[in-house]
């Protein structure tokens, strides 16, 4: 299959819609070094126009939402990698551990119609990819930020948090580009391909985060742990690593997560009164494509608002992680008050924080 990435309406919906986000989901996969996942997408694809994957397949051909805004491919794929990981078809094994498979559509036909039951479910509830990577393109936002002339002293709130692995992202070391930040004995140390430019070296500090989410994941949880690795491309074992480590650490001490309406809590967080020598900064990554528009205006309206009456001793920041619909790249951009309140993009970079692009100006 030539998958190539094709220009769709996000909204959009019916079977043209379906198979095309299936396609895209091929090729944005393949482009991003993922093919186990492109293998499965693509396996997934071949059975849109036949009759096979019983009740299963028969929703998804008929999917009643936007298929891609819906997510409607990773729903499917993480199902049957979280059934991989499980054990419980050993069928699947050759597949997932990237070894050649004659016939990967007729494969996942008969995987499908054995455990419909248990693959059902993950139609139901979008993706939880909470890629500890992207916090990476928070931290150089924030030394842009401070070499702006914003207080270093950062108090982030998030939306969209899922796991809230984010959230932890103070308790995480960084190496982008030679600029060292963060802890000394880290739970995680990432550090990305650099490409450009390094972020300015400055020195910041992290006050404890906050974030929400509409379903959060509770990383204490094994159930719940289950199902944040079953959305991990396979490829990419060391994300699997670090998700283990991160899983560790909440156990000792959760991140700080609520269940809340995305524009609910932004516009409660807003109303706290700011203290001054800190940068309030909102932030998220890979959520905005799924927030209705009405949701984003909420936000947008009280970001604007807080912003106009933010000063140079208490600002507000947004620093956003999110895919570019047109070129196909995911984008670091940030807005902050007073000041600098148009947008600028700092980054391109990967999906999963493999690497990063410093753009800014």
């Amino acid at each position: 299959m030539d998958a190539e990435y094709k220009a769709i309406d996000i909204d959009a919906t019916g079977a043209e819609a379906v198979a095309t986000a299936f396609e895209n989901q091929v090729a944005y996969c393949r482009s991003n070094g993922a093919d186990i996942t492109a293998c499965v997408c693509e396996g997934v694809y071949g059975l849109l126009e036949t009759s096979r994957g019983g009740m299963m397949m028969e929703r998804v051909r008929r999917w009643a939402g936007p298929p891609l805004a819906d997510a409607l491919p990773l729903r499917v794929a993480g199902g049957l990698h979280a059934l991989h990981l499980s054990g419980e078809e050993p069928d699947l094994r050759p597949l997932y551990t990237g070894k050649r498979v004659s016939d990967v559509t007729e494969l996942l036909a008969d995987v499908i119609e054995r455990h419909e039951a248990v693959l059902m479910p993950w139609l139901d509830t979008p993706p939880q990819t909470n890629e500890i990577g992207r916090s990476a393109n928070f931290i150089a936002a924030m030394l842009w930020l401070a070499e702006r002339g914003l207080p270093a002293t950062f108090a982030p709130f998030e939306i969209g948090s899922s796991a809230g692995a984010n959230l932890m992202l103070r308790r995480f070391a960084y190496d982008l580009g030679g600029v060292r930040v963060g802890k000394r004995n880290p739970v995680v140390e990432l550090a990305p391909e650099w490409r450009g430019s390094p972020p300015p070296d400055r020195e910041i500090r992290l006050r404890r985060s906050i974030g929400c989410d509409i379903a959060p994941i509770d990383l204490t949880d094994p159930a719940e742990q289950a199902r944040l690795k079953a959305y991990v491309w396979p490829e990419f074992t060391e994300r699997l690593m670090r998700i283990d480590r991160v899983i560790a650490s909440a156990m000792e001490s959760p991140p700080g997560l609520v269940q809340a309406d995305a524009a609910d809590f932004v516009e409660a967080q807003l109303a706290e009164p700011r203290r001054e020598g800190e940068t309030q900064v909102l932030m998220h990554s890979v959520i905005w494509q799924y927030l209705p528009d009405d949701k984003k205006a909420r936000i947008t309206a009280a970001m604007e608002a807080a912003g106009a009456k933010a000063t140079k001793d208490a600002p507000l920041a947004w620093i956003a992680v999110e895919a570019n619909r047109d070129t196909h790249k995911h984008e670091c951009r940030v807005r902050y008050w007073p000041g600098g309140e148009q947008e600028v993009q700092l980054t391109n970079a990967h999906p999963h924080g493999a690497w990063i692009e410093w753009v800014a100006p």
